[in-house]
């Protein structure tokens, strides 16, 4: 009996050993897969996303689809990898985070590439320039920055606008106040109700916002580039979407893909 329950004892010994080193076998081949690869396994890349803002990343209330120029982008880098891309919504304060904790792969956000910024994230060649400007009521009387002077300007949580107004106030020896909201139907809210004289933020933004009742300035200021960013450690995707978006530059596709919108890149300017 001693001598069946030791054998017995050994087998398992042996199965559990054999079932470890399997396992081990397994995680060590995960490990060593590509970013590219793993999304690959995946059959999806999961793209962080703006859905408020018209042209380039909007979800459609009558359909719930997504629609913008970021929307195509992604799609056709998906398309090139041979899987489906899945779109997460974010925000100017979700983005970074939702990358951080591997939420999403990719953020293509208009996500405006700063020195500061390169610092904690990965971002391709600009795939769109733009400049930021100042969305007014057509009735405020407000036809020139300097008119600004002393009033509030609404801008985004986390968004740069705000340095890119603090730069231009003292450069233009003036001063403004400032409101940062949640968002950018929130600020269109805001200046509707008169809460702040002027929303600010990249013009073709601003353009999604447009009504009969408001105009865009003339003047800009702080020319935005917007890049696709990862996650800093993850600089084989960075690499593989860089390439992906110099290629979409080369062949006229990224152009033929913002005339789409009537997108107009501030590059050229």
């Amino acid at each position: 009996m001693k001598k069946s329950i030791k054998i017995l004892a050994g087998i398992t010994t042996i199965l559990a050993a054999t079932t470890l080193a399997a396992c081990g076998s397994s995680s060590k081949n995960d490990a060593s897969k590509s970013a590219t690869d793993k999304i690959k396994s995946n059959g999806k890349i999961v793209f962080g996303i703006k859905q408020d803002v018209p042209n380039f990343g909007y979800k459609d209330p009558k359909t719930n689809e997504y629609k913008g120029v970021e929307i195509d982008i992604a799609n056709k880098i998906a398309k090139k990898l041979g899987v489906k891309a899945d779109f997460v919504p974010v925000t100017a304060q979700t983005r970074g985070p939702l990358l951080d904790n591997n939420q999403v792969d990719a953020v293509i956000a208009t996500f405006t590439i700063t020195d500061e910024r390169k610092k904690t994230y990965n971002f391709t060649t600009p795939y769109f320039t733009d400049e930021a400007g100042f969305l007014v009521k057509k009735d405020s009387g407000i036809d020139s920055v300097t008119d600004l002077n002393g009033k509030t300007i609404g801008v985004a949580q986390s968004s740069s606008t705000k340095t890119g107004l603090e730069a231009l106030a003292k450069d233009k020896g003036i001063k403004f106040e400032y409101s940062e909201l949640a968002d950018y139907p929130t600020l269109k809210t805001a200046l509707t109700s008169g809460r702040i004289d002027a929303f600010s933020v990249d013009k073709s933004i601003l353009s999604g916002y447009v009504d009969s009742k408001t105009k865009i300035l003339g003047e800009g200021f702080a020319k935005q580039e917007y890049g696709i960013a990862t996650k800093k450690t993850n600089t084989e995707l960075a690499d593989y979407l860089d390439k992906e978006i110099k290629l979409l530059q080369s062949s006229g596709e990224l152009k033929k893909l913002t005339d789409k919108y009537d997108l107009k890149d501030a590059s050229a300017k």
